[in-house]
This record gives structure tokens, sequence and C-alpha cells, in this order.
């Protein structure tokens, strides 16, 4: 991890929703911003484009589907390409192991909502908080 403090935009890529979050080395925490579209010609750039200027990220972190002994899964390969595509945003990309992020996130909101603090839980509310668990988890690399 780099010496100064930075923020990034970190990716949960999905065929119909890409989960977003942003987070900060300061505070080692993220932050779900919601969902951007995904269809069969591919994300909204103008979408990603937007967040970027908002949150004028040092680094974008994609999360890396793998299999449970760590080899690439089915998805792998669209991942690779969406991250290739990030490419013209000319800020250094890193991918994480993204495993269960989304169970995981699925998991929050519902003992959120068991203790009353969320209402109905959407798909796009669990590609967001799995995107920020992402974003977490590669804050945590550095520690």
């Amino acid at each position: 991890m780099p010496d100064t403090p930075e923020t990034i935009l970190a990716f949960d890529f999905g065929s119909r929703r890409i989960g977003v979050a942003v987070g900060q080395q300061v505070t080692a925490s993220a932050n779900p911003l919601g969902v951007v579209k995904n269809a069969a010609n591919g994300p909204d750039w103008t979408h990603i484009e937007a967040l970027i200027k908002e949150w004028r990220p040092n680094r974008l972190v994609v999360g890396m589907p793998l299999h449970k002994d760590g080899s690439p899964s089915e998805t792998s390969a669209k991942v690779d390409i969406f991250v290739q595509d990030l490419g013209r945003f000319a800020i250094p990309i890193d991918s994480v192991d993204e495993r269960y992020s989304s169970v995981e996130a699925q998991g929050l909101l519902n003992d959120e909502r068991a203790r009353g603090i969320r209402g109905r839980i959407r798909k796009e509310m669990i590609d967001s908080v799995a995107a920020s668990l992402i974003a977490e988890r590669w804050l945590k690399k550095g520690d």
C-alpha cells in the first residue's frame, strides 16, 4: 500500500448490477454508494465516470470471483474484461478475493433488519454492501 492515505472506489461485478462503495485508508472503512447498471452491452460507463469525478479515487478495487480452492470462476473472465475497461480512467486498479462477500453482505443486512435498523432488503443493497466489504478487505491488506 502507498505511504499516503488513499480514497478508493470498490466494485462488486455482477451481470446485471455492479455494486459500488467508497473507502478511505485514513479510517480503514468503506461505505456503500449504490449500484451501476450492467447489461449485455456493458456497464453504464457514464455513471462510473460520474462516480470517479465525484469521489476522485486514487485507486479502483475490483472483487475477483474465485472458487473455494482459489481458482478462477466462470465469471472471472468477465471481471478481467471489466478491469481492462476500467483502465480508460488511468487510475491504478487492484483486485481482491471477493469470495463470500455477497453472502456476508446479506447476513449483515439480515442482522440489521432483525434489529429493526433496516426495512426490506433489495438486491441493490446487497451488491453495494458487498462492494464495501471488498473495499474493506483491500484496506485491511496493508495492516
